[in-house]
């Protein structure tokens, strides 16, 4: 057992607290990792706001990476030392996803069999089986992804969601091929990833459509061609004139609501693909004429998490930022300690930032 600084959120719209857990030594499968950097995401601040569920005290964080402190029985693939990008997805290799080949898609991913708990023995829930705002974390084996340890772990970190969201968004699940246009609706940090990866992907034509001409500069700085502000045109119309009239190959709509996604429906080409990375509340409702979903043809996805395999995306993305091919660091707007996550929380709110990061 080892005592750590952390951040939770004790109740529902209450800001975060810095308190002190106690973390357990690794179990069978298990592995405590030493937090090095971790990134504020919107899905943290769903959880303190009571969006996810109502399981309280949180302990909020999962964009992270750090080093390997201690393993449990029976872990072969990790050794004290190793460098990892923590991830939500361990597969378990057995479900019928898994069986067929497609593990992306496991339905039984796996996470660490005892919690964390509050120093007077609250069990503490962990976002999205992480919870890594937090000087040490305990998580199953298989959320450890190894990579190369010369990425700064501010930025190695990132992949562990948006960045990876975003990114996998367009190369895994939109399949965005060398000289296709892309378009992106909206333009946050998951927007951004997916303008890098259809530029890594080799697209032709990439538009970014925001209504904040900040976005759309960041969009910019990862690759986009053109920019489109939807407050002062119409997207699809304007997508539409870029793209000779015909629309865009690939729409990524990441925003999560029907307007938006009604707009990346219209503004793709004939058996073009929309991929819906934005995440919707439980409340919405989409309408659309059943014709014009049989007429236009191409298909309709969605994304999760990228549709990515740690495994297999993570050191390849790593590998490529240090060769300079993929700007990952320009993710990161700044740098901040621990106690200045609820700070974080509201400029990410304004969109003043695309990446707050905790650096331990």
């Amino acid at each position: 057992m080892t005592s750590s600084r952390a951040v939770i959120a004790p109740a529902k719209g209450v800001p975060v607290e810095v308190v002190t857990i106690e973390v357990p030594d690794p179990g069978p499968g298990e592995a405590v990792v030493r937090v090095q950097a971790c990134g504020v995401c919107h899905t943290d601040l769903h959880y303190r706001e009571g969006g996810i569920n109502d399981e309280f005290p949180f302990l909020l964080g999962h964009e992270a990476a750090g080093i390997v402190e201690a393993v449990g029985a029976g872990v072969e693939e990790l050794a004290e030392g190793d460098f990892v990008v923590l991830n939500w997805r361990a597969v378990c290799g057995v479900c019928r996803a898994c069986r067929r080949g497609r593990p992306w898609y496991c339905f039984d991913t796996r996470n660490a069999s005892r919690p964390m708990t509050l120093e007077d023995g609250t069990a503490l829930s962990p976002a999205l089986g992480i919870g890594a705002f937090t000087e040490r974390t305990l998580v199953h084996s298989g959320q450890c992804t190894k990579v190369d340890p010369a990425a700064r772990p501010a930025v190695a970190g990132l992949l562990g969601c948006g960045v990876m969201a975003g990114i996998g968004a367009a190369v895994n699940t939109g399949e965005v091929r060398r000289g296709e246009s892309v378009a992106v609706i909206g333009c946050g940090g998951v927007g951004a990833g997916a303008v890098a990866g259809a530029r890594l992907a080799g697209a032709a034509r990439i538009i970014a459509v925001d209504v904040d001409p900040k976005k759309l500069d960041w969009a910019v700085d990862f690759g986009a061609t053109d920019t489109v502000n939807a407050a002062e045109t119409d997207p699809v119309e304007a997508i539409r004139a870029l793209t000779g009239g015909h629309g865009a190959d690939v729409v990524v709509e990441a925003v999560g609501r029907p307007e938006t996604y009604k707009q990346a429906f219209y503004a793709r080409d004939l058996a073009g693909r929309v991929v819906l990375v934005g995440v919707p509340t439980p409340d919405m409702r989409l309408e659309l004429p059943l014709l014009d979903v049989f007429a236009r043809g191409g298909a309709l996805k969605s994304s999760w998490y990228g549709d990515c395999l740690p495994t297999r995306d993570f050191p390849v993305l790593v590998d490529l930022y240090l060769q300079g091919r993929l700007p990952l660091e320009k993710f990161v707007t700044e740098e901040i300690g621990l106690d200045h996550v609820e700070e974080a929380f509201a400029r990410m709110e304004r969109g003043e930032v695309l990446r707050s990061v905790v650096v331990l």
